[in-house]
């Protein structure tokens, strides 16, 4: 059975949680808009070059393995 306080003991651990994220995201240096676009712009350029690179690589081995077959 729970004692007494136990609850309240609960909501003051998770308060104290939500206070120190709260406290550490305020120390967290955030990249600006602008650092933020060429950041994503590089990772989507990046990803359409290596689909394209392993398309091309699994296009070469399939035709490489058909002729085996």
């Amino acid at each position: 059975m729970a004692k007494k306080g136990e609850g309240l003991n609960f909501i003051n651990r998770v308060s104290n949680y939500f206070r120190s994220v709260r406290n550490e995201l305020k120390k967290v240096s955030w990249p600006s808009r602008k650092d933020l676009k060429n950041f994503t712009a590089v990772v989507i350029a990046m990803t359409i070059i290596l689909a394209l690179i392993m398309g091309f690589a699994d296009l070469i081995f399939q035709q490489v393995f058909l002729r085996f077959i």
